[in-house]
């Protein structure tokens, strides 16, 4: 059972908390005085662990900050360091401490998925693995790019279909991929399934880095057909081992083999970059790059500690354990990691720092990328603080906006409106926070009405203290959409907020923008080399794609919604009935009050309403 501290007293006693505390493995919760969870940490003995936290020097100045906040500590004791790990990983991944790790969750990595389909299976493309299919996943790749190189590589090495099977049984003849010599056409018969068994053979083989055991299969074959006069089939193996020797020179690493991951770590300015390189079959397959947000100040060992608990752990992805972790310094705790794996693996996953060979270059490489990755990452930061300086210095702002947001109304002729407001902090855009308002109850085409509405809902949950106050918001129009929003902001009694108005201008030119600020009613122009204004470009631009691709998925989705929704009385189950009695919607407008009564579960009254809806009656 959870052991709390007295989270009331207006000052957390660490002295007591500390003497009844126990030495067994276990997870922490450090809480502030509302009751919130400020850090979530694991250890193999609570009161050595807990109790670094409170000695009298020696301590960070951002963990000085986070011990200050401290009101309370509640401990779960658990039966081994293993089991503190993954519940430590479950704990952070759902209450999303501030002083944590965080990552973002990749909640689908990008497989290649096998079909079960019994003579002709299909490679394809798929984002997320789940349970549906009896098929074979390979994966996960680390990007969507390097799991398309793989498919073209095997289609046009092996042809193996990439196509749905719906879309297979209904063909009668072959399609582009066949004329475009990337299939064999399996869906009219051009090739026996031993054949393409074979086929399939050699592409998960390949999937599998076994390059140089298909390349003396495929040469025995082609002796073989040399032998039986088949040139025609000799050729053909010739040149799948040509496009395999030339895929294997393209291979930026040669390897015998090994599945490992590979992780580098890079600081600088305060911001942490950590690549892993994901090798499989002793092929690289790609690399991803994490900027972790954290807040305390940690060693190399207790950030990639860390780092990986969550990587393994704590994300909705479903992750395949490589047999060996490969790390650049050491990691703490490593044994319990390791442990942890390889119960979740069922088998042996190592996690190693001192490699050589092989092993080594791969390392290399991790940290190659990860120190030039960080050094692109800083370049961009200081890129935008020199835009925000620069808007500063435009809009003569006493501090520089840390958060600014900015509205826009999208609508196809007055229907189907939505409202965008899209979230720019000093790292650039913040797409957590972006949101897409629904806009109702407006007359079609009013955008003044539609930006008095997402303005008033967005920040009356903000005058009343829930949600967060921006320093900056950016209105998309002229000065019609700015009085909107300074009435409104007037209403709410909202006056600390800068709020500025982005037109167009008359030539509606990108470089000619007029900005108007609501306090003087004053209309100026930046440079067309301005930083500011590139800054202030890249946050309208932004506000209206989302804006633009909001609307569409909302006209997109009303278009596919059947013309028998709508109709009350009508539910799932029995749209279904009459689509499988009728064949479609055209037979039911075809038919007439007494023939759609005869449909299971519509009865006579419900029956004219269907029809009188259908005919606009």
């Amino acid at each position: 059972m959870p052991i709390k501290s007295d989270s009331t007293a207006p000052e957390f006693d660490s002295k007591t908390f500390l003497k009844r505390l126990t030495e067994r493995p276990g997870v922490y919760r450090m809480l502030d005085t509302e009751g919130q969870i400020l850090y979530v940490g694991k250890a193999r003995n609570l009161k050595n662990r807990v109790s670094s936290y409170f000695r009298k020097s020696g301590l960070s100045t951002k963990t000085e900050a986070l011990v200050a906040r401290i009101a309370g500590i509640e401990i779960t004791i658990t039966g081994s360091e293993t089991e503190a790990l993954l519940l430590e990983q479950n704990l952070i991944k759902s209450l999303r401490p501030p002083y944590n790790i965080l990552l973002r969750d990749d909640k689908s990595y990008p497989y290649i998925y096998l079909s079960s389909h019994d003579n002709y299976p299909s490679l394809t493309f798929r984002r997320g693995r789940t349970r549906k299919g009896k098929g074979t996943w390979y994966g996960p790749f680390p990007s969507s790019g390097a799991v398309r190189e793989s498919l073209n590589v095997l289609q046009k090495i092996f042809k193996i279909r990439d196509c749905s099977d719906s879309y297979f049984s209904n063909r009668s003849r072959p399609c582009l991929q066949y004329q475009i010599d990337r299939c064999t056409a399996p869906c009219v018969d051009n090739i026996s399934p031993a054949e393409y068994a074979d086929d399939i053979r050699h592409a998960t083989m390949f999937l599998e880095g076994k390059n140089p055991a298909i390349i003396n299969d495929l040469m025995a074959a082609m002796e073989q057909a040399s032998k039986n006069l088949e040139f025609e089939k000799a050729g053909a193996y010739r040149d799948q081992i040509g496009h395999l020797r030339h895929v294997q020179e393209q291979q930026s690493i040669e390897s015998s083999g090994g599945d490992a991951d590979v992780i580098a770590i890079a600081q600088d300015a305060a911001i942490v970059c950590i690549v892993v390189i994901v090798v499989r079959g002793g092929r690289v397959l790609g690399t991803k790059d994490y900027f972790p947000r954290f807040s305390l100040e940690q060693s190399e060992g207790e950030l990639l500690s860390a780092f990986l608990g969550q990587y393994y752990f704590g994300g909705s992805a479903q992750r395949e354990f490589p047999r060996e972790v490969l790390v650049p310094a050491e990691v703490d705790e490593s044994d319990v990691l390791a442990q942890a794996l390889s119960e979740a693996a069922g088998r042996d996953v190592r996690v190693r720092m001192n490699v050589r060979g092989e092993r080594r270059r791969w390392l290399d490489l991790a940290t190659t990328n990860a120190h030039q990755t960080l050094l692109t990452h800083v370049a961009s930061k200081e890129t935008v603080y020199r835009r925000l300086l620069a808007l500063r210095d435009l809009l003569e702002l006493k501090e520089t906006p840390k958060r600014m947001e900015c509205f826009d109304i999208s609508h196809s002729h007055g229907e189907n409106t939505v409202a965008s407001c899209v979230v720019f902090d000093d790292n650039g855009p913040l797409k957590g926070d972006y949101r897409l308002y629904n806009i109702e109850g407006v007359t079609a085409g009013d955008d003044y009405g539609a930006m008095r509405q997402v303005l008033t809902r967005r920040y009356t949950k903000m005058a009343s203290g829930d949600g967060k106050r921006p320093d900056l918001v950016f209105v998309d129009g002229g000065k019609g959409q700015l009085n909107v929003a300074r009435d409104v902001f007037e209403t709410l009694g909202i006056s600390d907020i800068t709020l500025i108005g982005v037109a167009k201008g008359v030539t509606r030119k990108a470089g000619m923008e007029q900005l108007i600020d609501a306090v003087t009613d004053s209309v100026f122009r930046a440079p067309p080399d301005s930083p500011a204004l590139h800054l202030i470009q890249h946050i309208r631009d932004e506000s209206h794609r989302f804006a633009i691709t909001g609307h569409r998925k909302q006209r997109d989705k009303k278009r596919r919604q059947s013309t028998l929704e709508g109709i009350e009385g009508v539910g799932a189950k029995r749209r279904r009935e009459l689509i499988r009695y009728f064949g479609g919607i055209q037979g039911i407008r075809k038919a007439g009050i007494d023939e759609i009564a005869k449909v299971k579960g519509i009865s006579r009254n419900l029956a004219e309403s269907i029809y009188a809806a259908l005919h606009n009656e």
